[in-house]
């Protein structure tokens, strides 16, 4: 049985890949601001007041307590619509401190809860593929999860001497609240995905960038 912390738990893609460790038998620790009665009914541990876009993550490592983590996975995320004829800049500053520097700051809080063997998977998007981009708009996510992308580069090459794989994930356009429904797939087909590419992340293709489905994805 290893442990499993997963950021953004209470519902969503979060929700679901809670559902599917601990059914699989593993000791899930679910990070998030609130909780749900959904996230309640997995029987999971469960840690709220966690706002990852906070600056104060200095107890995170004391709170989770555990010897080692096994999989962290960063899946908070936030998606604010930001066409070239309404440039908010508070809500893409916003989509960057949550989508791009919290899961920096969220691993570097557990850092010391990583060892050799552990795996960081960050939940991104392809919308932060430059060479995948042939819709434009959506200017504060795209350019969010892009710098996600590169920090996630730059953590697998770092924590590679350590033994620590890192992978950069797109789970598929989901039928979420974030999305408002729309979708291809359900968040427990894109969980499944997620999970099944997290097993097969290793140190021989750590910094890889993949879809759900297994297929890798152009920068």
């Amino acid at each position: 049985m290893g442990t499993i912390v997963i950021t953004g738990a209470n519902r969503g893609i979060g929700l679901e890949l809670a559902k599917g460790y601990q059914q699989r038998g593993e000791n899930v620790i679910a990070l998030c601001r609130n909780s749900s009665p959904e996230l309640e009914g997995i029987g999971c541990r469960i840690e709220t007041g966690v706002d990852v876009s906070s600056p104060h993550l200095d107890d995170l490592g004391h709170r989770v307590n555990e010897a080692t983590i096994d999989v962290l996975i960063n899946n908070a995320g936030i998606m604010r619509r930001n066409a070239l004829e309404d440039l908010d800049l508070m809500t893409m500053r916003e989509q960057y401190e949550v989508n791009s520097l919290a899961p920096l700051r969220v691993t570097a809080a557990l850092m010391d809860r990583l060892s050799e063997g552990s795996k960081v998977a960050m939940v991104t998007s392809r919308m932060g593929s430059i060479a995948d981009n042939d819709s434009g708009s959506h200017y504060g996510y795209r350019m969010s999860k892009a710098a996600l992308n590169m920090g996630a580069k730059s953590l697998s090459l770092d924590l590679s001497p350590r033994g620590i794989a890192v992978c950069v994930l797109h789970p598929g356009w989901v039928r979420t609240d974030m999305t408002r429904g729309n979708g291809l797939i359900d968040a427990d087909e894109s969980a499944a995905g997620l999970m099944a590419r997290i097993d097969g992340l290793t140190m021989e293709n750590t910094g890889s960038f993949w879809h759900s489905n297994g297929d890798e994805l152009p920068w």
